[in-house]
């Protein structure tokens, strides 16, 4: 997945005061800046449905935009009408996501979403300009000040006939006490169990993303975009932020989850995993805290609340791979390329969700000639869904995906998931035997809810599937020939991206 190192411009310095005559010359400093890495999201369906659709969505994840290392990555778009609900084996791959959001750490897996930060490359020290002036006329001032103030102490010492009373203020602030509830309280307990991953391909091409702490034999959680360039003999490293630096390697990673779980090599042995929260008793209007690295700023706490749950997004890396969908929660916390992968916490250090996509108004997309930055529309996989994919994952290597044995169309649509007349390459819509035709499904029908959710599109009804688990039981509401049906099915069970 190729990314690209996107710098950020330094505006102009303002026209600064005259320099005092006396004033004695400063040196004029040189300012280093690094080129920040930028990643994109996946593609999503030109007319992606109705939950799905809006500003391109792009990957949080690898600093790539997902966001990233150098090279230009291009986001790119499905044209794909359709997309097996998690049917028919032959229904797999999962459809193209449809045009929304980018990873929000421009990821591996290709040049899309905004998944993740991408691998940086150093950049050259620019020219120091007009900043030099300015920091000579700061050392001015500085000198002007010194010097007021030796002459008032000199005239206030001459003035002083031994009556006057001497005030000596405090020189310490006393103790800062940082309560566990604070942001600075969870950030400080959080940030030494997250880690700044960098994925590098075997031709060099990479990103930048985040993980955190799973458990004590060293596994770490992530975005599958995020590692996605070191699956296949790449190179994979975890950062910590004390500096320490470990080899790891990939355990399981499923694309349409687009979760993924790395595994530190010679771990330490005093690892503390982030306690995981409740993502269904998460409410609107909650607290969250961030934590990433963001175009590559490891380390970085950002802060914002709930804005919305439940949110349909579809999300792919821009490279016409399968996409990622997801039920999300949406937060506004500032969320940019780079901060894939990391977690998303409750105003108790607990973790929520892991920060996957962000909303792009770019029109190219993360990869382009611009870099999409965050707006205040981040998505966040659902705890509660990735730690059941990453107990799999650990567990077998791949993931296990709940399907009801039905392809449905992937256009705009805010009237249902319609069951297409053909499925995947040229397979029954319908799969003999499978959930949806024991339940009586047929191709035609337009399912409108899944349980209480409403369902507008094919790419919401995925993501909705998606949050249960195989087995699971579930009401589907459907029109047939105007005419509104309600059944219960049973959700089956597929194994595997492919």
């Amino acid at each position: 997945m190729s990314t690209e190192n996107e710098g950020t411009a330094v505006p102009p310095a303002p026209s600064a005061p005259p320099v005092p005559v006396d004033a004695p010359a400063a040196s004029t400093p040189q300012a280093s800046e690094a080129g920040a890495p930028t990643t994109p999201i996946p593609p999503v369906p030109p007319h992606a449905s109705g939950g799905a659709q809006g500003p391109e969505l792009v990957h949080a994840g690898p600093a790539r935009a997902y966001a990233s290392a150098e090279g230009g990555a291009q986001q790119g778009a499905s044209g794909a009408p359709q997309h097996p609900v998690p049917g028919p084996e032959g229904a797999w791959p999962p459809p193209q996501a449809p045009g929304t959001p980018l990873y929000a750490d421009g990821g591996a897996g290709g040049a899309g979403g905004a998944w993740g930060a991408s691998y940086q490359q150093p950049a050259p020290k620019p020219k120091s300009g007009r900043g030099g002036l300015v920091a000579a006329v700061l050392v001015a001032a500085l000198v002007a000040g010194g010097v007021g103030g030796g002459l008032g102490y000199t005239l206030a010492k001459d003035n002083d006939n031994g009556s006057s009373t001497t005030l000596s203020a405090s020189d310490s602030g006393g103790s800062v006490k940082r309560d566990a509830g604070t942001v600075a309280g969870v950030a400080q307990k959080a940030l030494p169990s997250t880690v700044t991953i960098e994925a590098e391909s075997t031709s060099g091409e990479g990103g930048t993303g985040t993980g955190f702490v799973f458990d004590t034999q060293g596994h770490i959680v992530t975005n599958n975009h995020v590692v996605a360039d070191a699956v296949d003999g790449g190179k994979l490293t975890a950062t910590f932020p004390n500096g320490k630096k470990y080899d790891a390697e990939v355990v399981g990673h499923a694309q349409g989850y687009d979760v993924a779980v790395i595994k530190l090599k010679n771990a330490p042995s005093d690892l503390k995993p982030l306690t995981l929260g409740n993502s269904d008793q998460v409410a609107v209007g909650d607290s969250t805290i961030a934590i990433g690295a963001p175009f590559g700023l490891s380390n970085t706490v950002t802060t914002g609340i709930i804005s919305a749950k439940d949110r349909p997004v579809a999300s792919s890396d821009g490279s016409g791979s399968n996409a990622s969908y997801m039920s999300a929660l949406q937060t506004d916390a500032s969320i940019n390329p780079g901060n894939s992968g990391g977690p998303l916490l409750d105003a108790q250090g607990n973790v929520i969700g892991i920060n996957s996509a962000i909303q792009s108004t770019s029109g190219g997309g993360l990869g382009g000639t611009s870099q999409s930055g965050s707006i205040g529309l981040g998505f966040a996989i659902p705890i509660n869904q990735a730690k059941y994919v990453a107990q799999q994952l650990i567990q077998t290597g791949k993931p296990v995906y709940a399907k009801i044995g039905a392809s449905v169309s992937l256009e705009d649509s805010t009237g249902g998931a319609k069951i297409t007349t053909e499925g995947a390459g040229g397979s029954d819509p319908v799969e003999a035997g499978g959930p949806a035709a024991k339940a009586g499904l047929k191709p035609g029908d337009v399912i409108t809810k899944l349980d209480d959710h409403v369902i507008d599109s094919g790419p919401t009804l995925i993501g909705e599937i998606w949050t249960h688990k195989p087995g699971d039981k579930v009401k589907i509401t459907y029109e047939r020939g105007g005419q509104t049906h309600t059944v219960d099915l049973t959700l089956g069970a597929r194994t595997g991206d492919s």
